[in-house]
């Protein structure tokens, strides 16, 4: 898959990813803002892992944000099971040298058509920390909807923190 967008590319992973992933996925002030799953410090073990499991996704739903010519972040999104096959939670991250650029919106409104278009979905959503401001203005920005606010349902970095709900539907 491959969505060329103004100033960025959405695309499959490709094997010699794996120094870029590390030189933007390596950062404290990226990792505090994702999932406990996402490494830190990301190492390149951690990418050669992240490749191989993006590698063998069938289908993908997980594909680099390419800035520059290097992979500089990344976004996907996960089909729920069961219940709730038809909706799906939507990431991002983008390295740092790279925020403020309107790179993750493109990215977001793109693969979030991609994935109204390829899988059998009515729903899209994303949490963000309450701590993260930029983000929340990312999805409202990509089209999303504030639905509401967990109180005290995470704890990243040892500090226990709201999580905000965004979502789209069609």
């Amino acid at each position: 898959m491959k969505i060329v967008l103004e100033k960025a590319v959405i695309r499959d992973w490709k094997k010699h990813d794996a120094d870029s992933i590390v030189r933007h996925a390596n950062d404290r002030a990226v990792w505090r803002n994702l999932m406990d799953r996402f490494p830190h410090p990301y190492t390149r073990a951690d990418a050669q892992d992240w490749l191989r499991f993006a590698g063998e996704q069938k289908p993908p739903t997980n594909f680099a944000i390419e800035v520059e010519g290097y992979a500089a972040g990344g976004i996907g999104f996960r089909v729920g099971e069961d219940v709730h096959r038809r909706s799906a939670e939507i990431g991002y991250w983008l390295g740092k040298a790279y925020w403020g650029r309107g790179i993750v919106t493109a990215a977001l409104k793109s693969l979030t058509d991609y994935a109204f278009q390829h899988a059998d979905l009515c729903r899209i959503q994303a949490c963000v920390f309450a701590w993260n401001p930029a983000s929340a203005r990312v999805l409202e920005k990509a089209g999303y909807t504030f639905e509401g606010r967990m109180a005290k349902s995470v704890t990243k970095d040892g500090e226990t923190t709201d999580q905000l709900i965004y979502a789209i539907v069609r």
